[in-house]
């Protein structure tokens, strides 16, 4: 039988780079989206039953038009992970605003733009799964991490609460919870304090942070669960985090 479409966004390196991988590896169709879709385009995939679109998930009409391609040619989406994801680090004192909205835009409002595409179909079937990818900064507080602590505590209560609305369709909604991760996620932080006080944090950690294709794991562990069964979130960091 044909696998079902896998969509994810933010799949261009870090964790969507990894699921990429994975869910290729297993034979399923797949629609990879980010801004970036070179660095797509480079990943060691066989894109046979693969598309690739530039989509920026702050855009619903971009996001829609990319999701409607793939299922005209793949059929309708089985699962969607919410990858895409922008960490900005900086005292909220000194950080620039914008930098406030960028985060909100792409961590939240991409999100909800991802689940409110899918989900009509999902529930009018009664099947699919979305798994949003937050971070263990929307559960505890961290230095510098202000605004994204809110964007990710704000992914974690429109989670559940958009579970608890469709579970009644048998549709999971759940969570992937990260710590620190070697991804490109601090790269664009302009605050150089910040950068600075996250790799000495780092090194308290044997300088270095847990591999993506483990979340990849965590991610495949979810949705490889039986449709009625919902493994609601998974935190996962490095064992020498310890926070």
């Amino acid at each position: 039988m044909t696998k079902p479409l896998i969509v994810i966004t933010g799949a261009s390196s870090g964790f969507g780079a990894a699921m990429a991988k994975m869910f290729n590896e297993q034979g399923n169709p797949m629609l990879l989206v980010a801004r970036r879709t070179d660095r797509i385009e480079a990943l060691p995939l066989d894109f046979k039953n693969i598309m690739v679109e530039g989509v920026d998930v702050t855009d619903r009409e971009e996001f829609a038009a990319a999701i409607a391609k793939a299922e005209a040619k793949f059929g309708p989406t089985d699962l969607l992970v919410n990858n895409a994801g922008v960490m900005l680090l900086g005292n909220v004192m000194t950080q620039d605003p914008k930098q406030w909205q960028t985060m909100l835009d792409v961590n939240v409002m991409g999100v909800l733009n991802g689940m409110s595409i899918v989900l009509p179909e999902m529930t009018k079937r009664e099947g699919g799964t979305i798994i949003n990818m937050s971070s263990l900064a929307g559960k505890k507080t961290f230095v510098n991490h202000a605004a994204y602590v809110a964007s990710k505590f704000g992914v974690h209560g429109l989670s559940e609460t958009i579970r608890e609305e469709v579970s009644g369709k048998n549709v999971r909604v759940a969570m992937v919870a990260p710590g620190a991760a070697e991804t490109e996620l601090l790269g664009h932080t302009t605050d150089t304090k910040a950068v600075t006080d996250y790799e000495a944090w780092k090194q308290t950690m044997g300088g270095v942070t847990m591999d993506p294709m483990h979340v990849a794991e965590a991610v495949n562990f979810i949705y490889s669960m039986p449709q009625d069964v919902n493994v609601r979130e998974i935190d996962i960091a490095a064992t020498r985090q310890d926070s």
